[in-house]
């Protein structure tokens, strides 16, 4: 049954948003639709999380520019461990707030025809190309209330779209910077990877407000043609007072290698859902992420690996701590639909306790619909084992010492195989921060 849930947007804000942004009459039109939509869907229900309490629709939104970046060098300091700022960047936007305050794609790339714009100048000056995959096959407008007010209200993000043939050696990156604590942010992230092309793609998702309430609703939709390589990798880092709801889905065709290296660092209720569908035959996809939770918040992690193809190979790798009264679930479903023959799925989930109020539950999940397939999983939840902390400290390590390499060890298993060299740097440093 609906839950009754007045949204405080109507068809006329909706269209007159639209008007503002100057987009094409089939974006304004679909999202009024999804307007629509969202009053008479439900909320998602993700597995042992109640959020139909979590603030969803009650938010401040809008499109708030941010002041132009010269420089990476004139960022505030804790953006510039991002970038190395002795170098002008290239392949890098930087949105400060909904607005594409630096923008940078190499001459070299522009030649091969590479796109890597903003998502409102994807609309007009791509306009064929975005409307050909936005929200066609990878996420449907109508999948739930959180998917229709997304795109009815998507007010920021990012398209990348990569020629056959092409091979980026340099990772493509991305930096969502909320400065402005009350405003939402709306976020859309398409990539399209051509037959036989390979990049490598990086983002963050950066805010302040610890005491300000607001939302976070982002998609990203990941197309990976036959014989592309498609590596994503992504530190998420909203505060405490943003309520995310996060959606990553790939599709994979023939030959195709989709690899996900997440940190999911974000210190407010957290819904987050990582979906990877293996149209193709022999196409991959390892999901790897990490995540720690900290105070009061509620984490609810879904990654999920369909396997359509045949000889398709699937990998979970899930590892969490778990800090003061936080709270996770880790839900690792591996599917393997009628047909996907000489496929394998493998998952692994753990959940590292620190404390008595913290709570863990890793949910291993198969479903398999094919005979001639091979199949495991493994999960655990507990504490760090005193014996442990015993032999460290009695090397004259201190305790809080101890402590802090068992957790860097219990997650390296993930963090060390990920394959983004940047992505491991920085969440290693946010992981660092998080603990102490």
């Amino acid at each position: 049954m609906t839950v009754e849930t007045k949204l405080p947007f109507d068809k006329e804000y909706i269209e007159q948003f639209s008007k503002e942004r100057n987009e094409p009459e089939w974006m304004t039109s679909l999202r009024t639709e999804a307007l629509e939509h969202a009053e008479a869907l439900d909320m998602p229900e993700p597995d042992k999380t109640k959020i139909t309490n979590w603030n969803f629709t009650d938010f401040k939104h809008a499109f708030t520019t941010g002041e132009a970046i010269p420089s990476v060098k004139e960022l505030p300091e804790r953006l510039k461990e991002y970038f190395n700022t002795e170098e002008t960047p290239e392949n890098l936007i930087i949105q400060r707030n909904h607005s594409a305050a630096f923008s940078s794609i190499s001459e070299k790339l522009k030649d091969q025809g590479v796109i890597f714009t903003d998502i409102f100048t994807a609309m007009n000056e791509h306009e064929d190309l975005f409307k050909k995959y936005f929200m066609t096959d990878a996420v449907s407008v109508d999948e739930h209330r959180l998917t229709a007010l997304h795109t009815a209200l998507i007010n920021g993000g990012v398209f990348i779209y990569v020629p056959e043939n092409v091979q980026i050696e340099e990772p493509m990156q991305a930096v969502f910077w909320q400065e402005n604590n009350e405003i939402s942010l709306v976020n859309h992230v398409l990539i399209v990877a051509e037959k036989n092309s390979s990049m490598t793609y990086v983002e963050n998702y950066i805010s302040d407000n610890e005491n300000e309430k607001t939302v976070s609703n982002i998609i990203s939709e990941v197309i990976v043609k036959e014989n592309a390589k498609v590596k994503y990798g992504a530190v998420d880092n909203f505060a405490k007072g943003t309520t995310t709801y996060v959606n990553r889905r790939g599709l994979a065709q023939e030959d195709a290698e989709l690899e996900w290296a997440l940190g999911q660092m974000n210190s407010g209720n957290t819904v987050s859902e990582n979906i990877t569908h293996l149209l193709g035959d022999r196409s991959i996809s390892n999901a790897n992420a990490v995540s720690v939770g900290v105070e009061n918040q509620t984490q609810n992690f879904t990654a999920s690996i369909v396997q359509h193809g045949l000889d398709t190979d699937g990998n979970i790798s899930q590892r969490g701590v778990m800090k003061d009264n936080s709270t996770a679930i880790f839900n690792a479903v591996g599917k393997i639909e009628d047909g996907g023959t000489r496929s394998n799925s493998e998952q692994e989930s753990r959940i590292l306790m620190l404390s008595d109020g913290a709570r863990g539950d890793a949910n291993p999940i198969l479903l398999i619909d094919e005979d001639d397939v091979t199949a495991g999983h493994a999960a655990s939840v507990g504490r760090i084992d005193p014996l442990q902390m015993y032999y460290l400290m009695s090397r004259g390590i201190t305790e809080e010492q101890a402590e802090r390499l068992i957790i860097h060890g219990f997650l390296a298993p993930v963090v060390g195989n990920l394959p983004i060299e940047s992505v491991k740097n920085q969440l290693t440093g946010v992981i660092e921060r998080k603990i102490v």
